[in-house]
C-alpha cells in the first residue's frame, strides 16, 4: 500500500473534542462564521463548507437542532433545509459552471454518515474528469481553489451570510 502524507489532515486530527462534541454544533456556537466557513445562516439550519471537500464548492446545508434521523427533523426545518438546498444549487451552477451536482444525506454510519448525530445534506459540484487517476487509483483530490476563497465566492452569493428570514437570533449572522 502507497502512502500519501497530508499534513492538512493534522489540524482536524489534533483539534477534535474530548467530550465528542458534534462538530456542527461546536461550529454554530464558536462566533467565528469565517474560520467555520459557515456561508449563510438561516432560520432553522444553516449552510456551511465540507472542511475536506471531494470538489470546490462542496456545501452541507444542517439543521441548527441535533438530529440525526429525517424524520426527526421538524417540518419547517425540513422545507427550509430544501429551500437552501436549492439556493445552494443555484449558485454553484451560477459561479462555477459545473457539468452535474449530487445532492444527498447519509443517514447513519452504515450508510456512510461521517457526523451521523447531526444529519446534513450534502451539495457536491460535478465536472467531467474530476474523477482522475489521482482520485481513483491515487485515492488523492487535487483541488484548484482554498476552501478561503470559494467561502468568499459562497458568501456573497448567499447575500453575505443573512438570511431572508430575520425572525430570531439564529438567522442572523454573528
Amino acid at each position: 500500500m502507497d502512502h500519501i502524507w497530508s499534513p492538512w489532515r493534522y489540524r482536524y486530527v489534533t483539534t477534535s473534542s474530548p467530550d465528542d462534541r458534534c462538530v456542527f454544533c461546536a461550529k454554530l456556537t464558536a462566533g467565528d462564521d469565517e474560520g467555520n466557513y459557515i456561508i449563510h445562516r438561516g432560520a432553522h439550519n444553516f449552510v456551511l463548507l465540507n472542511l475536506f471537500p471531494y470538489t470546490n464548492g462542496h456545501m452541507m446545508v444542517a439543521p441548527y437542532a441535533h438530529v440525526a434521523d429525517y424524520d426527526d427533523l421538524p417540518d419547517e426545518a425540513a422545507h427550509e433545509m430544501t429551500m437552501l438546498t436549492q439556493q445552494a444549487v443555484r449558485h454553484l451552477k451560477a459561479l462555477y459552471k459545473p457539468h452535474g451536482i449530487n445532492v444527498g444525506m447519509n443517514l447513519g454510519q452504515c450508510a456512510g454518515a461521517g457526523i451521523a448525530g447531526h444529519l446534513h445534506m450534502h451539495i457536491l459540484p460535478r465536472w467531467y474528469g474530476d474523477v482522475s487517476f489521482m482520485t481513483s487509483i491515487g485515492e488523492t483530490r487535487v483541488l484548484p481553489e482554498e476552501l478561503s476563497v470559494t467561502w468568499r465566492k459562497l458568501r456573497g452569493a448567499f447575500g453575505g451570510g443573512r438570511s431572508e428570514v430575520t425572525g430570531g437570533e439564529r438567522g442572523r449572522v454573528k
